[in-house]
């Protein structure tokens, strides 16, 4: 099926996401709730610093105003002015400055390093759900969305997400703190000069929200172009031997060329927007400190505020403005974040397979008896594949499934292994309809060698005792014995413990296709499956499969897809598939005899080979 470009979908609403990002952060709402009283705990000491350098200002002044007019309206000396000076109430007020600081400083560290431990149990949890969400997503989904994308959600955007946590709920938290208490110290300080501190931030706030908004669409755009960036990278990388082989190097590298661009483009349009906004509120900032300068000087001379007051306001006003720049400033971390996470929880909230039937129906002795009872599928609704397709199957078996390419063959095996479910119509196994049983269930009746190998990380003992983990040493050889694999695995320098790299090209294309099938005969499934699968292996080599196979099957409902029609002449049972139906059905020699689409088939192949000869 095509693949659609699910990364240019629009991600759902910012409100949606954040109430599901909260919600994410229940398992850690103790640590964190003790986190923020740490952080608030701690921007309250640090609040208190400006009023105590004022007071200590004010208290200095005082005495040396005292001392002016104790030696009659004139400035004594040093030394003298000097005494004037209550240094004992001073030196508390530092003594106290510095432990409020301390104070604040420990607090500080301690919520940072909660916060810490919570984003990267956080970033745990959620590629964990991710993982197990994979594992509960039907085939269908797989079919329809990109790798590059997928993979982009575990680690770009939750990473994304777990590495601004503490950062953000930080910075939130602290600037919030700030604003409501240096409003308060402001508010007993002058009412005045507050109101002339205040009239920055509604300005400051149209500017930086107007800016966020247009700004949090590249970001959105952006993520999603990252998925699109990663899908395009992971293709080539994987398919670099079909890029070459074509000579698609400068089509592959203008396409990435233009989506990298598009990334481009989009980040840097979405960073400008969003550090606009510090100059902006920075701009306000100063001219309030500077109407607040005029002001407040005029005050003091006037004698209606203390200097050290006015001293103390002045900070206040630095410090009032400052959490709003930290917010213009984490405005572009606040979006990203949470464009990630929409893109995270739009992937959990994936539709998942259909709960399995309750109770489920179990087989104990597997005959091998299938039915197709008037099946019909289709992937999208309005292109039927499979129509009205109804078949009995013995216990034993050989079925062969033939026909031109786009006929139904390999969508047959996915409705066998409920990878998907028919529209309607039912299969059944021994009289029970797998819709009625449990997937696992189904699943572990067949065995599978597919045309395309798929080979892990890993030993070549371990690959082989992927369907059967339980399988002995002696088990598995009998298998490579039986699939003409032990010789050349023995052959190897480490045998059954040679590694398998990431992208099995350490071993040629027939071995991978060998091993995939002696994988299938240590599984010693009750049926099998066969789609191609000798398509990757010489003719001499092929011979000795077939032996295998046929020893593999004897005894056993068996199912094969076969495009070289020579390799099936000997099935009990020929489908023959056009178009979703099935036009014919018996032996070979039946088939041959009626000189219809399978016999049309067959000679078309023998005058192939004959023209290659």
């Amino acid at each position: 099926m095509p693949r659609s470009n699910h990364g240019t979908e629009k991600p759902k609403s910012l409100a949606l996401a954040t109430k599901m990002f909260i919600r994410s952060l229940r398992p850690w709402l103790l640590p964190i709730i003790i986190a923020i009283i740490l952080s608030i705990a701690a921007t309250v000491c640090s609040i208190f610093g400006p009023n105590i350098l004022g007071r200590m200002t004010n208290s200095a002044v005082e005495d040396y105003t005292q001392a002016i007019i104790a030696n009659g309206g004139t400035v004594p000396d040093v030394e003298r002015l000097t005494e004037a000076i209550n240094w004992g109430k001073i030196g508390q007020l530092a003594l106290t400055l510095i432990i409020l600081y301390a104070v604040s400083a420990i607090l500080n560290y301690i919520q940072g390093v909660i916060f810490s431990v919570v984003s990267a149990h956080y970033a745990q949890k959620m590629r964990a759900e991710i993982v197990a969400k994979i594992s509960r997503l039907p085939i269908s989904y797989f079919d329809q969305h990109q790798i590059g994308d997928t993979l982009s959600r575990m680690s770009n955007d939750v990473g994304t997400v777990a590495n601004t946590l503490a950062n953000v709920l930080t910075q939130i938290t602290t600037s919030i703190t700030m604003i409501i208490g240096i409003l308060v110290m402001m508010m007993t300080i002058s009412v005045w000069l507050s109101v002339i501190a205040l009239i920055s931030v509604p300005l400051s706030l149209i500017c930086v929200s107007l800016i966020a908004k247009k700004s949090q669409n590249f970001f959105r755009s952006g993520q999603a172009t990252f998925g699109v960036l990663n899908s395009a990278i992971e293709e080539d990388y994987s398919g670099q031997s079909i890029i070459k082989a074509n000579n698609y190097e400068a089509t592959a590298i203008q396409k990435f060329d233009q989506t990298n661009d598009r990334l481009c483009e989009l980040t840097w349009k979405a960073n400008f927007l969003a550090q606009l906004a510090f100059p902006i509120t920075n701009m306000f900032t100063n001219i309030s400190y500077v109407a607040i300068c005029i002001a407040g000087g005029r005050m003091a001379i006037d004698g209606t505020l203390l200097i050290g007051s006015v001293q103390a306001f002045l900070q206040y006003t630095s410090q009032f403005n400052r959490p709003i720049t930290e917010v213009s400033q984490i405005t572009s971390s606040i979006q990203q974040t949470l464009a990630a996470a929409e893109r995270v929880f739009n992937f959990l909230d994936e539709p998942e397979e259909a709960p399995d039937y309750v109770p489920a129906q179990t087989i104990n002795d597997i005959k091998g008896a299938v039915e197709f009872h008037h099946v019909n599928f289709s992937y999208q609704k309005d292109q039927p594949i499979i129509k009205d397709f109804s078949v009995k199957i013995k216990p034993g078996m050989q079925v062969a499934i033939v026909g031109p390419t786009g006929a139904g063959k390999t969508t047959i095996i996915n409705l066998l292994m409920r990878f998907y479910d028919p529209d309607s119509g039912y299969i059944a196994i021994d009289g029970v309809p797998t819709r009625e049983m449990k997937r696992a269930d189904v699943r572990k009746m067949f065995g599978m060698v597919l045309q395309d190998t798929w080979l892990f990380s890993g030993s070549i003992e371990e690959n082989l005792k992927y369907g059967n983990s339980s399988a002995q040493h002696a088990d598995i050889v009998r298998a490579t014995e039986a699939s003409h694999t032990h010789h050349f695995i023995e052959s190897l320098p480490h045998g059954y413990r040679t590694q398998i790299n990431e992208d099995s090209d350490n071993i040629s294309a027939g071995e991978k296709q060998l091993l995939t099938i002696a994988r299938a005969m240590v599984a010693n499934p009750p049926m099998m499956i066969l789609d191609e699968a000798t398509s990757n292996v010489d003719t001499r080599t092929e011979q000795l499969i077939q032996d295998a196979f046929a020893k593999l099957t004897h005894g056993r409902t068996s199912f094969v897809i076969a495009h070289r029609l020579s390799t099936i002449r000997n099935s009990d049972l020929i489908l023959v598939m056009r178009e979703g139906n099935i036009v014919e059905q018996g032996t070979h020699d039946q088939l041959l005899a009626k000189g219809g689409f399978y016999a049309e088939l067959y000679n078309s192949q023998f005058a192939d080979a004959e023209i290659a000869a």
